[in-house]
């Protein structure tokens, strides 16, 4: 109760009290007698620098103390008189009774109850402060929690499997190019010989992805991806099925089983297991099984499983431990270890094939998403990076919004002075003060946090799309909760911390006797503060502008073919049959000028080859090739520059079915000077080079120019391309080729894709990083130019009274607002030389993650601190300018 006094003393001392806080006070003083002589005593000495309260206030303030007084004495003897008792008076009224009576608990709380009621009063007194203060860590919160949402999904990728710890993938390993490669592709025939060959094994599993197959029921008619997989699957992987037998579900070569979402696209709500599907308009199949929807943390993807048995009866199982066609895992037996084991299943490739360039490992489940890179022989890192920056990212969203509150918290040093002062004279300790300051900012954190969440929900669908996945705040998951709380406790200890130990730190004696002064040395911890904001959010601005030009750079780069009036489509159903009826038809429609198949779209990377010899080869060096095949009208259909010899044409050179063509870097790779004529030689037999095309881009649009090959062949094609006529609409020539293809192979939908849109898909997720970098650059600069619009305030409100001592003097409104601004724009440049080095540092290692890179130039820099500059200069010149055209009398009127 005592402290609740003196706060209201200092609220009306300082002119803020309200009418209901004086009534409050003068009630309380009036019932207990010592605390009223001691604050008359302090009111008629004390001498405020800024005195809000004239000497005729104080005396009507304490009259009425006094009468109060007596008509409390009066109520209190009637009292006694009446019930015949006698209580020294502090026992019958007065806070002195609870002091006796009140536990060390109970005064506990009691004193929380009144930081509270403190603590809100404040909020409600400085307004703007608290705007900026909650709504700083509001952002901060909002912005960390969705980054921790992300994280916690990324670390949980496939650790919902009850044997994770005992699942592996096999990854091949070679040296290629004179590098140790890695890869997750095998042979067919490696997951039976692992489980019968090797004691270690107690289960393989193969899987195969397939995305060619049409599934077709009475009604409905889809294409979607799938797997081929052993029988095993169940036992390895715990996907739940929903309905359905997990041993033999897959045991039929007919079976299929279908997720939750595929079963109600083909059946409805009727129950799918048991009813039959044609697959690929040629085998009917059993539904066998339901499997739950596959969760978004795994790195899994599929909408159905067919048996392995059903590749054998297409004809697609290979014997050939040279057809690196499929992924394997293995299960280990209990006991066996992933360095046995792989010192096992490393020379089984030479055991069953002689070849001693290869060698098998394993790759744990626990590092499937993660660490997904190599390098030097083994993995080292990958997603895990990323997971790593965005923890970082988070960290210092979150610091910058606590250094918000650091700041504005001693900004206000002059209007909580007298309060710490009046505090301690009562008998409050540094333990006290720094308690209710710290109660403080964590009250400010769990409002700040209550918003957050409310701005989490309403951004997850955003943030969602730019992450690419599924995340959803588990509010009824108590680790959440525990998580959230421990979380803003964090938060608002780590805001409060420098405000609490700076202002209990106060001397009573100066503060009471107006003799206090705020630090004015050329380094204090709130410009440090400042600096450190501004310097974050300069690195991020760097970091974007990077991101964006590093995007636009390689989508702008000569693909070396061309993208604009080319579409592509997948080669599936009869399309391969009636291909030749097909071309006439589309040619005759003149929606296209040219078209021609290839192996895959001359986008992609489906297949390449390490066999090819020639002459001059090192026979223990490999040398792998991007390969493509093709029939004729390659070069005119897609765009490729030719720069010597010809283009495949095996209609008009049938012999072209053994011609080859090289690019630029495929013939300096096999440094032959004169490629043209030349024999080039692979398991297929003698090859003739018939060609030279300029270099293109194909898989990442980041990598520089790879050696290809492009084959002569009459099968094994993949994809049509097609180049549209430009003298009519795409719209016209599309409707024009989908009638063609239905027509031809109608039962399979009539899907496309134009180059240029599929070349900038392989871009977005690039782009949505830069999205998000720009997102969490612009939050960095709001909050921080928030805290230093208010911070500006704060330091023009203490600085009235020299402004109107210059303005008296002759000072202009432009010479004032330049002297306010001038401390805030050092600060900004010292954050932009500290940033800059910084910023270059973290964007050139990033930028050799890509082997197609910009170059970072000064002029970027430039820019960013220009605009750095800018911002600051507009933030902190509205209070500037405020200060400065304000009339120099109401600030020098008490002088």
């Amino acid at each position: 109760m005592e402290e609740h006094i003196w706060y209201l003393v200092e609220l009306f001392i300082s002119g803020s009290a309200s009418i209901k806080d004086i009534d409050e006070l003068q009630y309380l003083l009036s019932r207990d007698p010592e605390i009223f002589e001691a604050v008359k005593e302090f009111l008629l000495s004390y001498k405020d620098p800024d005195p809000q309260l004239t000497e005729l206030d104080k005396y009507f303030f304490l009259k009425k103390v006094n009468e109060l007084s007596v008509i409390n004495f009066r109520k209190q003897q009637s009292y006694i008189l009446k019930n015949k008792y006698y209580y020294a008076p502090a026992e019958v009224f007065g806070a002195s009774v609870s002091k006796k009576k009140l536990t060390g608990l109970a005064r506990e709380l009691l004193m929380v109850k009144q930081y509270f009621k403190i603590t809100v009063r404040n909020l409600r007194r400085n307004k703007s402060i608290s705007f900026v203060n909650i709504t700083g860590l509001a952002a901060g919160i909002a912005s960390a929690t969705l980054i921790f949402l992300w994280i916690q999904n990324q670390l949980s990728y496939d650790q919902f499997h009850e044997k994770k710890d005992r699942v592996y993938q096999v990854f091949n390993r070679s040296t290629v190019d004179g590098k140790v490669e890695a890869w997750s592709r095998t042979p067919i025939v490696m997951g039976p010989a692992l489980q019968t060959e090797y004691p270690q094994v107690e289960k393989a599993v193969r899987m195969n992805w397939v995305g060619a197959f049409v599934l077709k029921t009475k009604q409905k008619k889809l294409l979607t991806q799938g797997f081929f997989t052993d029988p095993g699957f169940f036992d390895m992987f715990s996907f739940q099925l929903i309905s359905g037998d997990k041993k033999t579900a897959l045991a039929n070569t007919h079976s299929i089983i279908l997720t939750e979402k595929l079963a109600h696209k083909l059946f409805g709500d009727a129950d799918p297991v048991g009813k039959s599907i044609k697959v690929d308009s040629t085998s009917n199949f059993m539904v066998t099984g339901v499997l739950k929807d596959l969760p978004n943390n795994t790195m899994f993807r599929f909408e159905y499983l067919v048996p392995w048995s059903y590749m054998k009866e297409v004809g697609w199982d290979n014997s050939n431990w040279d057809n690196y066609a499929v992924q394997t895992f293995v299960l280990l037996k209990k006991g066996a270890t992933e360095a046995g084991a792989n010192a096992a299943i490393r020379n089984i490739y030479r055991s069953h094939s002689g070849d001693k360039l290869n060698e098998a490992f394993l790759h744990p489940m626990a590092k499937w998403w993660l660490y997904n890179d190599f390098e030097n022989g083994h993995f080292t890192g990958g997603q895990i990076e990323t997971v790593r920056l965005f923890g970082v990212i988070a960290i210092l969203i979150i610091l910058i919004a606590c250094i918000n509150y650091m700041n504005l918290g001693t900004a206000r040093t002059a209007r909580r002075a007298r309060e710490v002062g009046i505090r301690k004279v009562a008998g409050a300790g540094k333990n006290s003060l720094i308690k209710q300051f710290l109660g403080e900012s964590v009250f400010v954190a769990f409002i700040a946090g209550l918003i957050g969440l409310a701005m989490v929900q309403l951004s997850l669908p955003w943030f969602n799309t730019l992450v690419s996945s599924q995340l959803v705040i588990p509010f009824k998951s108590p680790y959440f909760w525990l998580t959230g709380i421990g979380f803003l406790l964090f938060t608002g200890i780590i805001a409060g911390s420098y405000p609490a130990f700076y202002l209990s730190s106060y001397k009573p004696i100066n503060v009471l006797r107006g003799t206090f002064k705020g630090i004015n040395t050329l380094i204090t911890p709130r410009k440090v503060f400042v600096v450190v904001q501004f310097t974050f959010a300069i690195v991020f601005i760097i970091a974007t502008v990077v991101i964006y030009r590093q995007i636009k750079y390689t989508q702008e780069r000569d693909t070396g073919y061309s993208k604009d009036g080319r579409i592509f489509i997948y080669m599936q159903g009869d399309i391969q049959k009636k291909y030749q009826l097909i071309k006439n038809d589309l040619l005759a429609s003149d929606a296209i000028t040219s078209i021609t198949r290839t192996n895959s779209p001359i986008t992609d990377i489906w297949t390449t080859n390490g066999t090819y010899q020639w002459k001059g080869k090192d026979p223990a060096s490999r040398r792998t090739f991007i390969q493509f095949v093709t029939d004729q009208d390659l070069i005119k259909t897609t765009g490729i520059k030719l720069i010597a010899g010809r283009d495949i044409d095996i209609k008009a050179y049938p012999t072209d079915t053994a011609a080859l063509l090289l690019n630029e870097s495929a013939a300096k790779t096999m440094g032959i000077r004169q490629p043209l004529g030349q024999t080039v030689k692979s398991w297929q037999g003698n090859l003739h080079v018939v060609g030279i095309v300029k270099d293109f881009v194909a898989g990442w649009p980041y990598q520089v120019d790879l050696p290809a090959v492009i084959q002569g062949a009459n099968k094994t094609f993949g994809t049509v391309t097609l180049k549209l006529n430009t003298n009519h609409p795409s719209e016209v020539n599309i409707q024009k080729i989908a009638t063609v293809f239905n027509k031809y192979n109608p039962d399979y939908p009539f899907d496309y894709k134009f180059v240029d849109k599929f070349y900038k898909i392989k871009l977005q997720d690039d782009r949505y990083t830069g999205i998000l970098a720009a997102v969490f650059s612009g939050l960095t600069i709001l909050i921080s130019c928030m805290g230093l619009f208010a911070l500006a305030a704060c330091m023009a409100e203490t600085r009235m009274k020299e402004i109107g001592i210059r303005k008296v003097l002759g000072a202009s409104v432009a010479r004032i607002t330049a002297l306010l601004s001038k401390d805030f724009l050092v600060l900004v440049a010292i954050s932009f030389v500290i940033a800059t080095p910084v910023a270059w540092w973290l964007m050139s290692k990033w930028l050799q993650n890509f082997p197609y890179r910009i170059q970072i130039g000064w002029l970027m820099f430039a820019l960013v601190g220009f605009v750095s500059l800018l911002i600051a200069l507009s933030t902190v010149s509205y209070q500037s300018i405020k200060a400065a055209i304000a009339n120099p009398v109401k600030s020098l009127r008490s002088e």
